[in-house]
């Protein structure tokens, strides 16, 4: 089970580095949402979750699972949310303001206009 939950957040962190450079505005919201599923999954399985313990320690039971993790990622989720939310206007604005969606990068759009103009 360990080796299948460390594959599943290696094949999500991998692919969410990959679309992320991409340098086009969809693909680099769909990895960062990928990084950040991955960042959860590698949250919630770090809790070391027991099947069928409570989540609160009480009295007669000897085990329980720590709720920590539970609601780092809950928290985690929420601001995701957010966050990708904001992502998505910041892109339709820049995309809407240049009919284009590549994400430039300023340094070579320089270089670019300087050959030009020689």
């Amino acid at each position: 089970m360990e080796l299948l939950v460390a594959s599943a957040i290696g094949l999500l962190t991998s692919s969410g580095l990959y679309l992320v450079l991409r340098l086009r505005t969809f693909p680099v919201i769909m990895g960062i949402s990928l990084l950040t599923y991955a960042v959860n999954v590698f949250l919630f399985a770090s809790g070391r979750l027991v099947v069928g313990a409570p989540p609160i320690l009480q009295d007669g039971v000897s085990g329980y699972t720590d709720p920590l993790p539970q609601a780092l990622v809950l928290t985690a989720i929420v601001i995701s949310f957010g966050m990708t939310a904001v992502v998505v206007m910041i892109a339709l604005g820049a995309y809407l303001g240049s009919n284009n969606d590549k994400v430039d990068d300023p340094v070579s759009a320089q270089k670019i206009d300087v050959e030009e103009v020689e």
